[in-house]
């Protein structure tokens, strides 16, 4: 009779304990782990390069499919930039400053795959026409490659399920669009 008390309190404290659990995973400040905010603070200047060498397609290709995709690829991820940049906001984490992928940044000077070195940048700067369309593409190809790879990391250490859905998207996405590429340098 003495143990109804006691497991009446136990039951009481593990429903509390239960329903605050569910309650702090409806709040992105609440269900990140340090994963979800690596990939952000990653995967923000990885594309914020990626659509840097986009850019560059519209005054350097006369190949309206290379240019076609370029614009695909900048119009994807500057939104997918803003909604990892509100998650680390939410977060009270940093956002990568705007310097972060753009020229006169040290490309190379990090351990993120697929980002271009600055001897890279400047060439593909450099370039324009056919030799453009050729760089540009084999570039994009390695980019993309690499933010597949950190994306698959993110889907299986993350924990922020935005986040998780986002890598998922950013795998087929890319994956998608390197075949395109692919097929543009035959």
């Amino acid at each position: 009779m003495r143990f109804k008390p006691i497991f009446a309190t136990l039951v009481a404290v593990l429903s509390l304990a239960g329903l605050s659990a569910c309650g702090s995973s409806d709040s992105p400040a609440g269900a990140f782990n340090s994963a979800d905010v690596s990939f952000a603070q990653d995967m923000i200047p990885h594309h914020r390069q990626a659509t840097e060498m986009a850019e560059l397609a519209a005054d350097r290709t006369q190949n309206g499919q290379v240019l076609g995709l370029a614009t695909k690829i900048i119009a994807a991820q500057q939104p997918e930039i803003d909604t990892m940049s509100g998650w680390l906001e939410s977060w009270d984490k940093k956002v990568p400053s705007e310097s972060s992928g753009m020229s006169g940044m040290n490309h190379g000077g990090n351990d993120m795959p697929g980002m271009m070195s600055d001897d890279q940048m400047s060439s593909l700067e450099a370039a324009s026409g056919e030799q453009f369309d050729e760089m540009f593409l084999t570039m994009m190809i390695a980019h993309h490659e690499g933010a597949i790879e950190m994306a698959e990391k993110e889907e299986t250490e993350g924990r922020f399920g935005d986040a998780v859905d986002l890598a998922k998207k950013i795998q087929t996405d890319q994956a998608a669009e390197i075949s395109t590429m692919k097929s543009l340098l035959i």
